[in-house]
């Protein structure tokens, strides 16, 4: 009978975990087709950039305490928190931006892109915004609509912290200088 060595005993729970992560990974993949990771969504915009339109649909006061990347066409919110109105948990509601649709169709023009281009769409974890964005576009009218899976920041560890994966943890450019161009403005 062989004996479990404290060596041996963290090779196995690495190997273990390691197949696990990989089978998530891939299950979370073959569960939605319209994910994209982070690199994916750069190596997209980086070849294709003239025939994809790449969304940061956060808030616009999101970015100037998170960061963001001018990687992205614009910064078109899916939704608006309302200064004005407090949930009874005290945060802010979201409401759905009302000119979202029309804001993207515009967007697209702008880059001389059709409703059938690939739109790629990014929010802080890919769940809450990013899929849910997504998914409206493509109900309504742009079918070839895509999100980035766990967003620009990523999924939470213990304790709170966005620091396993997203956007900004994979390495990709990102900014605390975001190019006003680009932000979304509430006048426009």
């Amino acid at each position: 009978m062989k004996r479990n060595t404290p060596l041996r005993s963290a090779l196995l729970l690495g190997t273990a975990l390691a197949v696990g992560l990989s089978a998530a990974a891939a299950e979370d993949k073959a569960d939605d087709p319209y994910a994209l990771s982070a690199e994916e969504t750069y190596a997209i915009v980086e070849e294709k950039g003239d025939e994809v339109l790449f969304l940061d649909v956060r808030d616009p006061v999101e970015l100037m305490f998170t960061g963001a990347t001018n990687e992205v066409d614009a910064n078109i919110p899916f939704l608006l928190m309302d200064r004005d109105r407090q949930r009874d948990n005290g945060m802010f509601a979201m409401p759905r931006n009302p000119r979202f649709t029309e804001e993207v169709a515009a967007a697209l023009e702008a880059k001389g892109l059709s409703r059938d281009a690939r739109i790629i769409t990014m929010c802080r974890s890919g769940s809450s915004r990013g899929r849910p964005s997504a998914e409206y576009l493509r109900e309504n009218g742009f079918p070839n609509t895509f999100y980035v899976r766990n967003g620009f920041q990523g999924g939470k560890l213990a304790g709170g912290m966005r620091s396993k994966n997203g956007w900004q943890n994979e390495g990709l450019p990102w900014t605390w200088s975001i190019d006003g161009d680009k932000v979304y403005r509430v006048t426009r």
